[in-house]
C-alpha cells in the first residue's frame, strides 16, 4: 500500500470511529420514521398494520387463547403499533464503510466483515451480546440459508467448467475462435452479443458467458478486467429489458390487476441506463479506447501480455496441464446448451408451468435458488456421462475435477456470504423505511424532476445495499403510489429499475458484480475499480435523459436525445484521453 493510501485509510478510519461514537452517544442509529404503509396511524383498513404493529404476546399471534377470542388483540393476532418504524440514514453507514475500505485497501473479505460488525453493533445500540446474536443469527446464518441454492449452482458450474477444461473443450473452442474471430474488437463484441442472448437470468448469464468467452478474449489479449466489465454490463441490463426473464417476472409481480408485464414492457424504452449501456459498450469497442484504470489493464494486456495487472493469476501452463489434446468445440458447446435448456425448463417448472400456469406467470412465480441448482445437477451428470462416452475423460479423472471446481468457486461463495450478511444488517436497521419516507416527502414539490430523483435514489440505495431486486422492491410500490397512472408512472417505474441496475452494477457487494468477477476469473476489486468510471459515465447521461423525459414525457424524443448525448460524451472522452496521452509522450 502506498503512503498516500495509508494516509487516506487513517483519515477514513478516524472519520468512521467519530461517526460511530456520535451514533452511540446520540442514539441516532435507533431513529424512527413514519410508517408509510399505514400513514402513521398504526392501522390499515381498521386492522393493525403488519409493518409497524407487533405480534400479540397473549395469544402468540394466533388470535385465540384456549379456543376463546383473545381479549387483547380481539382475534387479530397483532397489536397496533405507534405508526413509526426503525429507520434512519445511519442504516446506510455499514455498507458505505465496507465499500470505502474495499476500494482503499483492495481487501474485500476484511472490508465486508468490518461492515457486518459495524452494522451489528449499531443495530444492537453497541450491546456486545445482542450484536453477536444479530451478526451470527440474522446476518451470517440467514445469509447462508437464503443463498444456499446459489452456492450449490456455483459449485456445479465450477465442476462443469473444470470438466470441460480437462476434456480440452475450452482449448478447442479457443483455437476455433482464433481462426474465426480475427480481432480484439470482434472478441469483445462477441462477448457482448452472447451476454445479450442469455437474457433468462443474470447469475446464469455471468458464469456462462465468462466460461465460454475466456479462451477467446485471452487469445486476443483482452484483459480480465475488461472481460468482467463486458459480462457485468450485459447481465443485469439485458435481464431488465427482456420481457421473458426472472427480473421481468419479479418486477411484474409488484403491479396490481395483472398489469405488471404490460407495465414492464411499456417502461422498456425509458430504461435509459440499460439501453445506453449497450450503446456505450458498442461505441467503446468500435472506437478502440479506454479510460480510467481500465486503460492501464488494457495496456498491460496488449503490450505486456499481462491479463491481470494485479491480484491472483492463473498460470496458463498449469491450467492446460493434463488437458486432453483430442477435445473438440462440441465438448464445450453441448454441455452449455444442455445447461441452458435444462435451466429454462427448471425455472418455469419451479414456477408451476406443468400445473397449467402460463410461461410468463411461471417465470413470475419461480425461485432461481431452487430451479438453477437442480438444473446444474442434471447438466453436471450429463457432462460427466457425455465426456466418458467420448472416451476423453475417465471416471477417475472426472471425480478429480469435483474438488477443483469447488475450490475455484470458494472466493465468490465467501464474498457472496459476507455481502448478503451485510445486506441483512442494513435491513435490520430499516434502510428501506428511511428511503420510503424520503421519497414520499419529495413527491409533491418535484413532480417533473421526480423520475431523475427516483433514478438517483435507486442508484444510491442499490449501491449501498448491493441488491437491485431489493431496491425496486422498495421503490416500485412508492412510485405507483406517487404516480397512480399516466406516462409519468411509466417513466417513474423505468427510473426505479434503471437506478437499481446502475447501483447494483457499481456496487462491490452486489451479487451480480461478484458473479461477473468469478465468471471472468478476475480479481474482484480490480473489476469494481475499472468498471466504476464507465458505469458512472452512463449513469450521468441517464440522469440527464430522465430529466428530459420528465418534461417531454415521450420516449420518441427522450431516447434519441439520450443516445446522442452518450455518443457525444464518448467522443469528448476519447478526445481528452488522446490529448493526455500525447502530452505525456511529449513530456517523456
Amino acid at each position: 500500500m502506498t503512503k498516500t493510501k495509508k494516509i487516506v485509510l487513517v483519515i477514513f478510519s478516524l472519520a468512521v470511529i467519530g461517526l460511530l461514537i456520535w451514533a452511540g452517544v446520540s442514539g441516532g442509529a435507533l431513529g424512527r420514521v413514519q410508517c408509510q404503509d399505514c400513514g402513521g396511524t398504526g392501522l390499515v383498513d381498521g386492522a393493525p398494520c403488519e409493518t409497524c404493529g407487533s405480534e400479540c404476546e397473549t395469544c402468540e399471534g394466533h388470535g385465540a387463547v384456549d379456543g376463546a377470542l383473545c381479549a387483547d388483540c380481539k382475534g387479530a393476532g397483532m397489536l397496533p403499533g405507534d405508526g413509526t418504524v426503525q429507520g434512519s440514514a445511519w442504516a446506510l453507514l455499514p455498507p458505505i464503510i465496507a465499500i470505502g475500505l474495499a476500494l482503499i485497501t483492495k481487501e474485500v473479505y476484511s472490508s465486508l466483515a468490518i461492515g457486518i460488525v459495524v452494522g451489528g453493533l449499531m443495530y444492537a445500540n453497541f450491546d456486545f451480546l445482542k450484536a453477536m446474536d444479530a451478526i451470527t443469527s440474522d446476518g451470517l446464518i440467514t445469509a447462508v440459508s437464503d443463498t444456499a441454492g446459489i452456492f450449490i449452482f456455483l459449485v456445479e458450474l465450477g465442476i462443469i467448467v473444470a470438466l470441460i477444461n480437462k476434456a480440452g473443450g475450452s482449448r478447442a473452442f479457443g483455437t476455433w475462435a482464433a481462426k474465426h474471430i480475427k480481432t480484439r474488437t470482434g472478441a469483445m463484441l462477441a462477448t457482448f452479443v452472447l451476454g445479450v442472448l442469455i437474457f433468462i437470468d443474470d447469475y446464469f448469464n455471468c458464469l456462462t458467458v465468462g466460461s465460454v468467452m475466456r479462451p477467446v478474449t485471452d487469445g486476443h489479449k483482452v484483459s480480465r478486467a475488461k472481460l468482467a466489465y463486458l459480462i457485468d454490463a450485459t447481465a443485469a441490463p439485458v435481464c431488465m429489458i427482456a420481457p421473458v426473464s426472472s427480473w421481468a417476472a419479479a418486477v411484474a409481480s409488484y403491479a396490481e390487476d395483472g398489469q405488471g408485464l404490460k407495465l414492464f414492457i411499456t417502461a422498456i424504452p425509458y430504461n435509459f441506463y440499460s439501453l445506453l449501456t449497450f450503446v456505450f459498450i458498442i461505441a467503446i469497442c468500435v472506437m478502440g479506447f479506454d479510460y480510467g484504470s481500465m486503460a492501464m489493464h488494457e495496456y498491460n494486456a496488449i503490450y505486456k501480455n499481462d491479463l491481470y495487472t494485479t491480484g491472483e493469476r492463473v498460470d496458463k501452463e498449469l491450467e492446460n496441464e493434463g488437458v486432453n489434446p483430442n477435445g473438440k468445440v462440441i465438448d464445450l458447446i453441448l454441455p452449455v446448451l444442455v445447461l441452458i435448456g435444462v435451466s429454462v425448463f427448471a425455472l418455469v417448472y419451479n414456477g408451476g408451468i406443468l400445473e397449467g400456469v402460463s410461461f410468463v406467470d411461471a417465470f413470475g412465480d419461480t425461485d432461481a435458488t431452487v430451479g438453477l441448482p437442480w438444473a446444474g445437477a442434471i447438466a453436471l451428470v450429463f457432462t460427466i456421462v457425455y465426456l466418458m462416452l467420448r472416451r476423453i475423460v475417465s471416471f477417475k479423472e472426472a471425480m478429480e475435477q469435483v474438488p477443483k471446481g469447488f475450490f475455484a468457486m470458494v472466493p465468490p461463495i465467501l464474498i457472496l456470504t459476507f455481502a448478503t450478511a451485510l445486506k441483512n444488517m442494513t435491513s435490520l436497521m430499516g434502510a428501506k423505511y428511511f428511503v420510503a419516507y424520503l421519497m414520499n416527502g419529495a413527491a409533491a414539490s418535484l413532480q417533473n424532476f421526480l423520475p431523475a430523483i427516483i433514478f438517483l435514489v435507486a442508484c444510491l440505495l442499490a449501491f449501498a445495499t448491493g441488491t437491485s431486486w431489493g431496491t425496486f422492491g422498495i421503490l416500485i410500490p412508492i412510485v405507483l403510489s406517487i404516480f397512480p397512472s399516466g406516462e409519468l408512472q411509466v417513466i417513474g417505474i423505468s427510473a426505479c429499475l434503471a437506478g437499481a441496475v446502475c447501483g447494483d452494477h457499481c456496487s462491490p457487494i452486489s451479487d451480480t458484480t461478484i458473479m461477473s468477477s468469478a465468471g471472468a476469473q478476475c480479481n474482484h476489486i480490480n473489476h469494481v475499480s475499472t468498471q466504476l468510471p464507465y458505469a458512472i459515465t452512463v449513469a450521468a447521461v441517464s440522469f440527464v435523459s430522465f430529466i428530459v423525459a420528465g418534461f417531454v414525457q415521450s420516449w420518441y424524443i427522450a431516447l434519441p436525445i439520450g443516445i446522442a448525448l452518450m455518443l457525444g460524451t464518448m467522443f469528448v472522452i476519447k478526445f481528452i484521453t488522446r490529448n493526455r496521452r500525447v502530452a505525456t509522450k511529449s513530456e517523456i
